[in-house]
């Protein structure tokens, strides 16, 4: 019977997504089964939990950020992770490319398949969304967006963009700084990647 019972409860818990579930963390990483002695353990390793002091706000505008904050974070927290990833793949291919050109001619491809993959998404997002995507990406990959746009793209590339951006009282050259300025998004993304927000 308890055997039974164990079964059913990391079953439950280990399951990555039930109906109603599409987003959450199991709350269990693992469990497993020990006997001692004719006595029959059940040891679970639980994932990182957070705490945190309550949010106190002093006003409507700095609880309205709060919140804004966790929805930006939300929203484009999956992106900067799968830009991540779709980065490395692109690193690793172009290290492989003899010369140049050959390189120009993949990353041309490769960036007409991103931008099909990403166009729909990121023209229904915020403004505040985009700069949130923009300091995830600077957290994700310890390089701020000027110095990503410059890698692939160049520096007159990056140069233009950063004029844009100026122009839009934005700076790509803004890094992320979790312990300071970033400290409520950090939170907030420690929250989200915990499971708990």
């Amino acid at each position: 019977m308890k055997r039974l019972l164990y079964i059913v409860l990391c079953g439950f818990f280990l399951l990555p997504s039930l109906p109603g579930r599409a987003e959450k963390r199991p709350l269990l990483d693992s469990c497993m089964i020990r006997i001692e002695n004719g006595d029959t353990l059940y040891m679970a390793w639980l994932h990182e939990l957070w705490v945190y002091p309550p949010m106190k706000f002093k006003n409507k505008r700095q609880e309205k950020f709060y919140w804004k904050t966790v929805r930006d974070v939300k929203k484009c927290l999956p992106y900067a992770k799968r830009i991540t990833k779709d980065m490395e793949y692109a690193d690793s291919e172009l290290a492989k490319l003899p010369d140049d050109k050959s390189r120009r001619r993949w990353w041309r491809s490769f960036e007409r398949q991103l931008f099909r993959k990403y166009e729909k998404d990121f023209r229904g997002m915020y403004a505040s969304q985009g700069m949130m995507l923009m300091k995830l990406m600077d957290r994700e990959t310890e390089r701020t967006s000027y110095e990503l746009i410059k890698q692939y793209k160049g520096k007159a590339a990056a140069n233009f963009w950063q004029f844009i951006a100026k122009l839009f009282k934005n700076d790509l050259k803004e890094e992320y700084d979790a312990s300071d300025k970033d400290r409520i998004t950090e939170r907030v993304i420690n929250l989200v990647e915990a499971g708990q927000l």
